[in-house]
């Protein structure tokens, strides 16, 4: 736990020592591809397409504040950060189709390797859906005491959603 100790005089001159703890918060970015349709949309994204996506994750934390441990100073190690996102999120969707599972796959052979990383989700998988999604497996993979503060998915270089812990019911 990292501590700044606060000095504060009150109105009678006493010297009152306070504790204030530091709250930061740690951001990274991940890129992949992936391809989804959104069903029963009237719109081109209907139809099977790709993105490019950009995802940026941010926790919050209270730095490690052991000068014997090797990671003193840090909230999480950016290491660990990226493993458990890389091997959750970016490894599991990369160059993926992602499909609603009221989509009708009459005559498609699963059994192609065309279809090797295909997904079909309890929800119409939009950029929105995605991120919700995202932040949940997240969340579920974070050490305790580190808690996750956003997901930002960006579907192009200028459309995105978000999600934030605050935001949350």
């Amino acid at each position: 736990m990292f501590i700044v100790w606060g000095i504060f005089l009150n109105f009678g001159g006493l010297i009152i020592r306070k504790k204030i703890y530091i709250m930061i918060r740690v951001s990274k970015q991940f890129n992949f591809e992936a391809a989804h349709a959104l069903l029963g949309y009237d719109g081109k994204c209907k139809n099977i397409h790709g993105h490019s996506y950009k995802m940026f994750v941010t926790i919050k934390g209270e730095p490690i504040n052991d000068p014997n441990n090797v990671k003193n100073g840090m909230v999480l190690d950016f290491g660990d950060l990226k493993r458990i996102v890389k091997n959750n999120i970016v490894d599991v969707y990369d160059h993926a189709l992602i499909v609603n599972k009221r989509t009708d796959l009459t005559g498609l052979n699963f059994s192609n390797e065309m279809f090797e990383r295909f997904f079909v989700t309890d929800y119409q998988p939009t950029c929105e859906n995605m991120v919700a999604k995202f932040a949940e497996i997240i969340q579920r993979e974070l050490p305790e005491g580190i808690m996750l503060f956003s997901v930002r998915l960006y579907e192009t270089e200028t459309s995105f959603a978000e999600w934030y812990a605050d935001d949350q019911i």
